[in-house]
């Protein structure tokens, strides 16, 4: 079993969901009371979103990056960036490391297409939807991203960072994001991505109006296929 190596913080609400899936799925494939070999390095959220807000990437990638190096030296075999917004950076934390970094556009691209969706919806921060770094790399991979309205941008995007990262957990919030995912459906998409690893804290996938896909645990899902043996798609292209 390899070591999974997880960059938490982001918010703990979700680093919590991380951890309880990588060790449900390992003792699901192994039995008994087999868990998963972790190193969780878990960060300030609160001096991340100031890096965000600020605009200052080139240092929120320099202090993942760090945190990504550390948990290499600490013995992790890959290392997971345990929120898609933080993607944005994926490229640089990868360059400090020579393990394997599991992104997690790729992940959830590659779930979308063995399901044979190829337009869904994406429900996440404003920085995941408006940067165009997730829409852009779906692209890549053959997926078409719908993201919501502008009023609706601004309604997933507080919903995350005013409550669900602040571990509130509000029925009329459901409904507010039900909504949307429902207009999205009458525009044309076939899917719906939870592309904010605390959404799945709010929305169930398989109880909403279009086939959900929860990038949390698709991710840790990666995450485990790759501790156990299972190679991730990077390393059977050589990548």
């Amino acid at each position: 079993m390899r070591v999974i190596g997880l960059i938490g913080g982001m918010s703990f609400e979700s680093s919590a969901v991380y951890y309880r899936l990588v060790n449900e799925m390992v003792r699901e494939r192994r039995g008994g009371l087999a868990s998963a070999e972790v190193l969780l390095r878990s960060v300030n959220f609160e001096e991340i979103v100031a890096l965000q807000k600020a605009g200052r990437w080139d240092d929120a990638a320099a202090r993942l990056g760090d945190a990504a190096l550390n948990l290499q030296i600490g013995g992790a075999g890959c290392v997971l960036i345990c929120t898609n917004t933080m993607h944005l950076v994926a490229e640089e934390v990868a360059a400090r490391i020579s393990v394997l970094l599991i992104d997690i556009i790729d992940e959830t691209a590659r779930a979308l297409k063995a399901a044979g969706r190829h337009r869904p919806l994406l429900l996440a921060t404003r920085y995941t939807m408006e940067h165009g770094f997730y829409t852009d790399r779906m692209a890549e991979l053959g997926i078409e991203v719908m993201v919501p309205g502008s009023d609706d941008r601004t309604v997933v995007h507080d919903v995350i960072f005013e409550e669900l990262c602040a571990g509130r957990i509000l029925d009329t919030s459901r409904e507010k994001l039900v909504a949307i995912v429902e207009r999205a459906k009458a525009a044309g998409a076939d899917s719906v991505i939870l592309g904010c690893t605390e959404i799945c804290l709010i929305l169930d996938p398989a109880r909403l109006p279009l086939p959900g896909f929860d990038t949390t645990a698709i991710h840790a899902r990666a995450a485990v296929d790759f501790s156990l043996g299972k190679q991730s798609v990077r390393e059977m292209c050589g990548v």
